[in-house]
């Protein structure tokens, strides 16, 4: 399968890449629109000059007259006296007149003119600020336009694209629709030889699946058969039918079981009868029963290692219903003295052909026979729903007052709480008699005398397979009114993962203090 050529880390990148620009755009927009030049009011022209003086200054400036006045006698003799001493200062008063009406006439000229240039220079550089101000303001708009122009532009030249790709895309669909037609109908006709492959598979599979389960019972059952039949031997028991005298070794006497079952004779009787030897090939049925769905012996040890701390330093640990013994071999690695007893011949046997210390019989039984304070230790695995009520409450007791004070026992069975657990574990198996609930095998622990009951639940089922709530945020999304409903929808998924899809198995565990 062809992958995209634009993945989406690529489209990331690019959505990034097109912000930072806008960014940058927008802040050089702002920086140009703050530089803009917007210059205060120009002054007015400078007022002209004062002249209201300098008719009158024009007038008054000359001070010696062209004509002297003529006086006779006295007066003219003093006149041309005076006038011999004041002419002098007189006609440089009237120069220096002269020269300052000049200047202020000219300083006069000189101001109107000075005024009148500025008075246009003002004009003028108003004319230049009001062009520069408009040429500012279409350069924002200019640049405002920028965006735009290459949107359109872009969107033109994608639309171009999109036509084409539009008429490609429709070519190639037609020409595809005629190959796609012929490989539909190639793989129909595949699927239909697949499926016939695959029930046939199928069929393979569950002969072969019956014809294990079968070869497996008939190996075992000869085994136990083969282990009897030498059993017998050794006893004499078929020797003394055949007249040869009875073996007496020691060696050849058989193991006596603790407490055997009630109503079966115990291996090595002298006559067995044939009802015995059909509960023996009843339990080499149940063994292949616990292989095929108990689990593998390494399985079972891996998980009976949880109850290894609650038995350390402990000694006379009893192993009620010890199955295949997985437990009993893992104490003894440990150096801690255990023993077992199991009602399974088949199982009893396995255990003490790998020398392990089991006997065979009932729970019940077994224990009513120990010496009270004789037990350090008391674990079931998988057992108590096998009992019945009376017999559960019988064994409780016994345990309680063969155990010594500071020992535990430890009760494991299936969670009935957890559907799942029920029916798929609980019921597969025929020789189960009651489900118990954690509350009420803890009851029973207490009532019958035990302190520190605690469950420990365990077996979770995986995260993965429960049902799967469903993503608000998204509901949101679509429509705000579906939050309410998604909450509501995983609070009831909530609901039955606690009722449906909990802990498969739990350990009641209690103490005698």
């Amino acid at each position: 399968m062809a992958k995209p050529t634009v993945t989406d880390t690529d489209i990331q990148r690019l959505d990034e890449e097109r912000k930072r620009a806008d960014e940058l755009y927008n802040e050089a927009l702002t920086n140009v629109d703050r530089a803009l030049v917007h210059p205060e009011g120009l002054p007015d022209p400078p007022l002209p000059p004062e002249q209201q003086q300098v008719p009158r200054l024009n007038r008054l400036w000359e001070i010696i007259p062209a004509n002297p006045i003529p006086f006779g006698g006295w007066r003219a003799r003093l006149g041309s006296l005076a006038w011999r001493v004041l002419a002098p200062i007189a006609q440089k008063q009237q120069e220096f007149n002269s020269a300052l009406v000049d200047h202020v006439n000219r300083q006069v000229a000189n101001e109107q003119q000075a005024r009148q240039a500025s008075a246009a220079l003002i004009e003028s550089v108003r004319r230049e600020f009001d062009a520069l101000a408009r040429f500012q303001s279409q350069l924002i708009r200019y640049l405002q336009q920028i965006t735009l122009y290459v949107d359109t532009k872009d969107r033109q030249e994608i639309g171009l694209l999109r036509r084409e790709l539009e008429e490609r895309t429709i070519a190639l669909a037609a020409g595809l629709n005629g190959v796609s037609d012929e490989l539909l109908r190639r793989w129909e006709s595949t699927v239909a030889r697949q499926q016939r492959f695959s029930t046939e598979v199928s069929s393979i599979a569950a002969a072969q699946d019956e014809f294990r389960i079968t070869v497996a019972g008939f190996q075992r059952t000869s085994q136990m058969l083969k282990r009897e039949l030498e059993r017998l031997v050794a006893s004499g028991t078929l020797a003394g039918r055949a007249g040869a005298p009875p073996a007496t070794s020691p060696s050849a006497a058989p193991t006596t079981p603790a407490a055997p079952t009630a109503g079966a004779s115990a291996p090595g009787a002298a006559d067995p009868r044939p009802e015995t030897l059909g509960t023996w090939l009843d339990s080499a049925k149940y063994v292949g029963f616990e292989d095929t769905f108990r689990g593998s012996t390494e399985d079972i040890r891996t998980r009976a290692l949880d109850y290894l701390p609650l038995f350390e330093g402990s000694s006379d640990v009893v192993d009620i219903g010890c199955g295949r013994g997985e437990f009993l071999e893992l104490l003894g690695t440990y150096g801690i003295k255990s023993r077992g007893v199991d009602i399974n011949h088949e199982m009893v046997e396995r255990c003490r052909l790998r020398g392990l210390d089991v006997a065979e019989g009932d729970a019940v039984q077994y224990l009513d026979a120990q010496a009270d304070g004789s037990l350090g230790g008391v674990l079931a695995v998988q057992v108590v729903e096998h009992f019945q009520a009376d017999q559960l409450v019988r064994m409780l007791e016994l345990a309680y007052h063969k155990l010594r004070p500071g020992s535990r026992i430890a009760l494991e069975t299936i969670n009935p709480a957890c559907w799942y657990a029920f029916f798929a574990s609980y019921i597969r198996d025929i020789t189960h008699v009651h489900p118990i609930h954690p509350d009420t095998l803890r009851y029973l622990l207490i009532a019958s005398g035990f302190q520190r009951v605690e469950i420990r639940y365990r077996e979770p089922y995986p995260e993965r397979d429960k049902l799967q709530p469903t993503p608000v945020a998204s509901l949101a999304k679509v429509a705000p009114g579906l939050t309410e409903v998604g909450e509501t929808f995983n609070d009831n998924v909530s609901k039955l993962n606690s009722l449906l899809f909990t802990y498969q198995d739990y350990a009641a565990i209690g103490e005698k203090i």
